[in-house]
């Protein structure tokens, strides 16, 4: 399946203000969000499996995939577009048996070290984190920073996003890296208007996109 990095989602429940996960992705995706990772680390299974199920509905007739975090089985039920995987999870060889050759396998880095071996995997993209400090990831490794985001771009034989601390303040630099696309979580989850916040990432990311 064809997908485009350019504005990444990453629900967040935590930070959406109490607001409904579904109205935030319908909103967001109005604003120019061009994928969709539904992270759900809280809720029972069955409600992270409804959840998935009325958001691929939503997605499909728009032609963005729905990633679901972590959860092969979860991704499995709703047949959901595909997957995005951490260092800790299932490793990436059993993950790609179960879920098939076509859908799309995303990995996270967090040192130039595991970009080089997500060069010898067969990932559909990587997502460089964090590539700034932030409060909704305390558990990671030093940020890649812009510099170090533009050397693990050059050194990935895949395309890649970048996730952690970005925001309509540093969207555009961020983008200078040769990034494929920007993945937001509290920039869009918590903001106002998540539609109109959207639009203006977009427009950031889009200043060389390609």
């Amino acid at each position: 399946m064809a997908f485009d990095l350019s504005l990444y989602l990453v629900t967040d429940r935590q930070l959406s203000l109490g607001r409904d996960i579904e109205w935030i992705v319908t909103e967001a995706v109005k604003g120019g969000v061009t994928m969709v990772q539904l992270r759900e680390k809280d809720c029972s299974t069955r409600e992270f499996i409804n959840l998935a199920t009325s958001l691929k509905q939503q997605l499909k007739d728009l032609h963005i995939p729905l990633i679901i975090n972590d959860r092969i089985d979860v991704a499995l039920a709703v047949d959901a577009d595909g997957v995005h995987i951490g260092q800790n999870d299932m490793p990436y060889s059993l993950a790609r048996k179960l879920l098939g050759p076509d859908k799309i396998i995303g990995l996270s880095v967090e040192s130039v070290g595991q970009v080089e071996e997500a060069n010898m995997l067969d990932v559909d993209y990587i997502g460089i984190s964090p590539v700034f400090g932030t409060p909704t990831k305390t558990d990671t490794s030093q940020p890649f920073g812009l510099k170090g985001t533009a050397e693990a771009v050059k050194l990935s034989r895949h395309p890649a996003v970048g996730i952690g601390g970005i925001n309509e303040k540093n969207a555009f630099e961020v983008m200078q890296t040769g990034i494929n696309g920007i993945a937001v979580v509290s920039g869009i989850c918590s903001a106002p208007d998540p539609a109109e916040a959207a639009k203006r990432l977009k427009m950031l990311s889009h200043t060389n996109s390609h």
